[in-house]
C-alpha cells in the first residue's frame, strides 16, 4: 500500500519538560502516524506546545478558556491537505498518565485524530459523526500496531 507524500514541520516549544516529550515523538514516528491516516498528500507542520500557549491559541479561535490536547487548523483539503496540529505537552502528559498509557501511544492516537479533523472529520456534528471517526481512528492505529485508544 503506498502511503500518500507527507511535507512535516515538527516543532517544539521551549518549555521545561520538552525534551520529555521530544523523545516520545522522533520525526520518523510522528510521519508515520500522520500518513497513515491520511488519504491524499499533505503539508502539515506539528507543533508541541505548553499549558500557556494551547490555553491561548484554544480561547482566541475556539471561544474555550482553557488547554487541550490538540487544535487542528484545517486550511486546504484539495488537492493537498494543509494543517497544522497543535499538541498541549502537559495536557497530554496528564491524560497519558490518567489512562496509564504510554507517552507516545497517546500522541500516536491524538496525531492520527487531529489529522482525521484537518480531512474533514468532525465528532463535534452527531454521535454517528463520533462513531465513524472513532472507528477510523481504531482502524488506523491497529494497522500501525496501536491498541484501541477507545477501549475502557
Amino acid at each position: 500500500m503506498k502511503l500518500p507524500g507527507l511535507a512535516l514541520s515538527l516543532q517544539f516549544a521551549r518549555f521545561p519538560e520538552a525534551a520529555q516529550h521530544r523523545a516520545a515523538l522522533p520525526r520518523h514516528r510522528v510521519a508515520r502516524w500522520i500518513r497513515h491516516a491520511l488519504d491524499a498528500d499533505a503539508e502539515i507542520t506539528v507543533r508541541i506546545v505548553d499549558a500557556e500557549e494551547g490555553q491561548a491559541l484554544n480561547r482566541d479561535y475556539r471561544q474555550k478558556d482553557y488547554p487541550t490536547n490538540v487544535l487542528t487548523f484545517d486550511y486546504a483539503q484539495e488537492p493537498v491537505v494543509m494543517a497544522d496540529l497543535v499538541l498541549c505537552a502537559p495536557v497530554i502528559a496528564r491524560e497519558a498518565a490518567e489512562l496509564g498509557k504510554p507517552l507516545a501511544e497517546h500522541y500516536a492516537h491524538l496525531l492520527v485524530h487531529g489529522t482525521l479533523h484537518a480531512q474533514g472529520w468532525d465528532h463535534e456534528t452527531s454521535e454517528a459523526d463520533a462513531n465513524e471517526m472513532e472507528a477510523r481512528e481504531t482502524e488506523i492505529l491497529a494497522g500501525l500496531g496501536q491498541p484501541d485508544p477507545y477501549a475502557r
